[in-house]
């Protein structure tokens, strides 16, 4: 809990027809701790939480409030399709409702103090509106508020020359994240007054700041945040909302509170009592104080200061503020004039029923003609919004339909021109191809390439000797009939052998077959130096 001695704000969050719970918490605010009203900093509020929140401040009627939300679950009850009715026009129902209720200078009590949360159109960003310069900006503000695309209609409303929709959508609970921000809520979870369901589930979902607890009890709740429940129900809501307000103010200690500047009870006597039991460190002494601080009320009931705090609960519970009680019963109450009885006969339901099919399109069209003769003042800036719209809609298609077309475009011609560099490259120089197949041997290192021609030149060398030698041989050698007698032999020619013996010649060697020898050598040398250099080369 925030100390009093620093500011502090109160925000309202977003729940459609669940507003009536707001409705009593800030009555139970009011009637047992109005300084956390009075001496609040800004009040905020969203979507129907906005509502209340206006008529807190402004100082508005409470129980004509909560009676207005009653008749217009009633009405919306009352079609076959509820709110969705054709023939249900929520925002004009909602505008006379705050202009009924509303005081005629309440934007006066409202500027500055009371912040409205607002979801810009254009770019979905939230605003809040705290600054009104008449009675129609901030009942424009409130319907902007509360304000559901398709639900409501499908025109946003304008305030300033901006549209704007549902303040829910961007932040359904404005400013809960600053310690000192009294926030309420009719869904339980983590807000400071919500209803605490009995459930042992841990998950929550956190809906544009607003926090809901997994429970059937929420789910039933969110159902009928759109759709309204019976009135009866919506009374118990409210109850329920007064409750839970009253039990935070229990828990923080400022039931009957004094406040830091305006004390609560105006009896001089029970004012030194309040002085002199504001004692923090006695909070036994000050919980038996906060008990007898109720008094009897206007039926002469007096409760018994020794009875439980459930008692004391229960008490003031069942006693409500009486304008708001009043307001409550009679907006439950059930008018049936004689039409209306027997249109609620079993019969005449079954009837309508059948008779849906025919009649569903009569009435829409009546309720469009109607809607659209009321539109004739905003027709032209209507349109034209739609247009300015529809024309931004189509140029965002057009230019997400270039961007991908021309992606596309693109990569393909890019891949294209990869495809034909790598065809237009020319084949890749392979060391081992450069030398004949003898050579490389299978191997393409160029360690392997130059030890082959050094083993392959050892063997050329002894086999051109052994060529040479044969070739002369075969020169020198004589025939099987004899000749004449080789240079340096011992038989001439003519002459007759002793017979076919071999003759063996001595190898005799040219100097030209000596210097042919060495320039084949030197050839071989040349070539080995050219396989040397070839790594350089490559």
């Amino acid at each position: 809990m925030f100390p009093l001695d620093s500011t502090w704000n109160i925000s309202f969050a977003g729940c459609g027809f669940l507003g009536i719970y707001h409705i009593g918490v800030a009555s139970c605010l009011l009637e047992q701790s109005p300084f956390l009203v009075h001496n609040a900093r800004h009040i905020y509020g969203a979507s129907a939480g906005a509502l209340t929140a206006s008529a807190l401040v402004t100082g508005a009627c409470l129980g004509e409030a909560g009676a207005n939300i009653i008749d217009v679950a009633k009405d919306a009850r009352k079609r076959f399709l509820g709110p969705m009715h054709p023939s249900f026009n929520l925002v004009k129902i909602m505008r006379n409702m705050l202009y009924k209720t509303l005081p005629a200078d309440s934007h006066h009590s409202a500027t500055g103090r009371l912040g409205i949360s607002l979801t810009r159109v254009t770019d979905g960003e939230n605003v809040l509106v705290s600054h009104f310069n008449s009675k129609e900006e901030l009942v424009q503000a409130c319907v902007c508020s509360a304000y559901i695309p398709v639900y409501c209609g499908l025109i946003p409303p304008t305030l300033q020359g901006v549209r704007y929709v549902d303040g829910g959508i961007s932040d359904n609970l404005p400013q809960y994240e600053l310690k000192n921000t009294i926030t309420v809520s009719p869904f339980s979870g983590e807000s400071d007054i919500c209803p605490r369901d009995r459930s042992t589930n841990m998950h929550e979902l956190r809906f544009t700041n607003t926090s809901i607890q997994f429970t059937l009890t929420n789910l039933y709740r969110v159902s009928r945040a759109l759709f309204p429940p019976e009135p009866q129900v919506m009374k118990t809501m409210c109850k329920q909302g007064y409750k839970d307000a009253l039990y935070f103010l229990k828990k923080n200690g400022l039931l009957n509170h004094p406040g830091p500047h305006r004390p609560l009870i105006a009896d001089g006597e029970d004012e030194e009592d309040d002085i002199m039991n504001d004692d923090d460190d006695d909070e036994e002494h000050e919980e038996h104080h906060v008990e007898n601080e109720i008094r009897p009320n206007e039926d002469g009931v007096v409760v018994n200061p020794s009875q439980s705090k459930s008692a004391i609960e229960d008490h003031i519970f069942e006693h409500l503020p009486p304008r708001l009680h009043k307001a409550l019963v009679e907006a439950c109450k059930e008018r049936y004039t004689l039409v209306q009885s027997l249109s609620n006969l079993l019969p005449v339901r079954m009837m309508t029923a059948v008779m849906l099919p025919y009649t569903l399109p009569l009435e829409s069209a009546l309720s469009m003609t109607v809607r659209l003769l009321e539109w004739l003042p905003d027709l032209q800036e209507d349109v034209g919004w739609i247009g300015e719209q529809t024309m931004k809609m189509l140029q965002c298609a057009v230019t997400r339909a270039t961007k991908t077309v021309s992606n596309r475009m693109s990569a393909k011609f890019s891949y294209q021109l990869e495809l034909r560099h790598c065809q237009s490259l020319p084949a890749q120089l392979i060391p081992a191809s450069l030398l004949p197949s003898w050579v490389s041997g299978g191997s393409s290192s160029i360690l392997d390439v130059i030890s082959r021609l050094d083993q392959y030149q050892r063997q050329l060398l002894p086999s051109f000797f052994c060529v040479n030698l044969d070739l002369q041989g075969s020169f020198y050698t004589g025939g099987p009939t004899g000749g004449s007698p080789v240079p340096g032999g011992s038989t001439r020619a003519g002459e007759e052998g002793p017979g076919p013996a071999l003759a063996f010649t001595s190898p005799i060697i040219n100097p030209e077959e000596v210097e042919g020898m060495g320039l084949m050598m030197r050839r071989l040398s040349e070539n080995h130096n050219s396989t040397a250099a070839l790594p350089a080369l490559l």
